[in-house]
């Protein structure tokens, strides 16, 4: 696995891959296959929003087009009407916002909103796309939906063990090319027959590959000539790739030119067409799936195309995300391939998507016709993924994959990560009141104290008619996730007497308070949590004790993305000790 290893540059953001990240999908679109349009309304879109990264998102992915199978295009002015707000208004709460677009115009108009990456379907094969991202700092996602054009050449850049595989494929060829062939040639008579054969009616013979001849059945059925489509079905059978072409003499209706706005549609068909050979089960040994090679040949072979391209234009490798793109021109088997092979995937060194949630391939092997019920298994296909190197996990049940992930990880994956709480109290005894606090942090499962400050007594700083507060910052060392982590804490403020209720002043006294400060590794936007905290840069009551924790926490949270203000002095007296746990 390599969560680890990878990083991603989104903007201002960067995403570290130390556990998998979630996607949520939000459809601002009245015909979603997935959801329906269900919030198609402006502000439905936004409360969806904030809801999935209240729930455990990540990353908010946000999209104005519908791009399932049959979609109706929509042009780039109606596209930026429904999303730019969207994304305006969560960029806005600190959500890492991803634009699911194929427009470079919707593209840039999402960027100066504020979103931090690009996710172009058709795998940024608009040079218009490309020059854009090079002159941004956004991360970006090349998804496979298929290649523009015919391939020139086929990839020769990814290497894949297919020795066997390729044998039996080329032996197919050569037995379809074969077929080809005796179809096209004039129909005559056969003078003579295989040995034991009675003389009766005219048989039809298959030739296997190797040259074995296995004679028809008869059950008693008349004999058919060859149908002219055959001559098509058998020509369809070729693989294409390098410069091979269709014979001139097969009956295959040329292809109609798309719509000019219709060209993802387009790509998608192309790249469905793209049939390679497989060898029927009945002929060889049976197979379940057909051979690995040529689909992931093209799949790789694209995005590694692609991912160098746009390093030749001049986006750095670190801004870079991949996506195999399951469902787009692909049949349900080869997305299965696809999914098996995640491991060669990530061997690409690129982070890497899993954007399988409802797919259709996902109701095939469930058995779940709904797409809106498929999403069980569709946590099922993603954990697969998650073992096999996937980095981001693409999803519309956010909530229920947040749950499941949370649970899965801290049992998997032992991943402990320093965070830092603020402790603040100025009702009550004030010192007791931190120390009880900080005794309850010690309790939460999967979580210890390894550092306290010193208590430090600071003047109110929102609302100024009370009470001085009494402060410190605990260090604490835990295995959950962020939102986790923080419900553990709220429920310690309300054990230790904190009033929640729409009554009390939002930052009036309080026998206790608890902020989480930061987390290792952690970016994260919303209502319900920000990190980092966006106020620590103001400070001094949180900034004067992280300094018994930290040499200079001023540079640390710039260092972090946080902006701090330098005040001439910090000021703070020491009323009391917390020492080490």
């Amino acid at each position: 696995m390599a969560h680890d290893s990878k990083t991603w540059r989104c903007g201002k953001y960067e995403l570290s891959f130390d556990r998998p990240r979630i996607m949520g999908v939000l459809n601002v679109t009245p015909d979603s296959f997935s959801d329906g349009g269900e919030h198609f309304d402006e502000d439905a879109a936004i409360a969806y929003g904030l809801e999935m990264l209240d729930a455990g998102a990540d990353i908010i992915d946000v999209g104005g087009e519908s791009t399932r199978p049959g979609f109706t295009p929509v042009n780039p002015d109606e596209e930026a009407r429904r999303v730019l707000p969207v994304v305006r208004a969560l960029a806005k709460e600190g959500a890492v916002v991803s634009i699911d677009t194929r427009h470079v115009a919707v593209a840039k108009a999402a960027v100066r909103c504020g979103a931090s990456i690009v996710n172009d379907v058709t795998g940024f094969t608009d040079p218009k796309m490309v020059e854009f991202v090079k002159t941004s700092t956004c991360g970006v996602i090349v998804m496979h939906a298929g290649e523009i054009a015919e391939p020139k050449r086929t990839h020769a850049t990814v290497q894949l063990d297919t020795s066997a595989a390729a044998f039996v494929a080329e032996k197919a060829r050569e037995a379809a090319a074969e077929a080809a062939r005796e179809v096209e040639k004039p129909a005559r008579k056969r003078r003579g027959r295989l040995l034991g054969e009675p003389k009766l009616e005219q048989k039809h013979e298959a030739k296997l590959p190797g040259g074995v001849v296995q004679p028809a059945l008869d059950f008693g059925a008349p004999a058919v000539e060859p149908e002219p489509a055959a001559a098509e079905e058998a020509a369809s059978a070729a693989p294409a790739t390098g410069n091979a072409a269709a014979p001139a003499s097969a009956a295959a209706a040329p292809e109609p030119e798309p719509a000019p706005n219709d060209r993802l549609a387009a790509m998608m068909r192309r790249s469905a067409r793209r049939e390679e050979a497989y060898v029927p089960t009945s002929q060889l040994r049976r197979f379940t799936l057909p051979d690995s090679a040529p689909v992931m040949r093209r799949v790789m072979g694209f995005l590694s195309d692609q991912a160098r391209a746009l390093m030749h234009a001049g986006v750095s490798r670190d801004r870079i995300c991949i996506d195999p793109g399951p469902g787009f021109g692909k049949s349900a088997n080869e997305d299965i391939i696809i999914q098996r092979e995640t491991a060669k995937m990530a061997s690409l060194g690129y982070p890497l998507m899993c954007a399988v949630s409802r797919k259709r391939f996902v109701g095939a092997v469930s058995g779940v016709t709904d797409a809106k019920e498929r999403d069980a298994a569709t946590f099922g296909v993603c954990l697969g993924a998650i073992l096999a190197g996937a980095n981001i996990v693409r999803v519309h049940d956010v909530a229920g994959f947040a749950q499941f992930l949370n649970g899965f990880w801290s049992v998997a994956k032992p991943q402990p990560r320093r965070a830092f709480v603020a402790v603040g109290s100025n009702l009550g005894h004030r010192c007791d009141n931190i120390r009880a606090a900080r005794d309850l942090i010690a309790e939460i499962p999967m979580t210890c104290v390894s550092n306290c400050s010193k208590i430090y007594e600071s003047e109110p700083a929102y609302e100024e008619k009370q009470d001085a507060f009494a402060n410190a910052v605990i260090e604490v060392k835990t295995e959950l996730a962020p939102l986790v982590l923080l419900d553990e804490l709220m429920k310690i403020e309300v054990e230790l007497g904190r009033d929640r209720s729409g009554k009390a002043k939002p930052n009036g006294p309080r026998t206790i308070d608890l902020d989480l400060l930061w987390m290792d590794g952690e970016i994260h936007g919303g209502k319900k949590l920000r990190l980092p905290h966006p106020l620590i840069g103001e400070r001094d009551f949180v900034l004067v004790p992280l300094e018994d924790l930290m040499h200079d926490p001023a540079r640390f949270f710039r260092y972090n993305g946080v902006e701090v203000k330098e005040p001439e002095e910090r000021v703070g007296h020491i009323v009391g000790e917390l020492g080490r746990m």
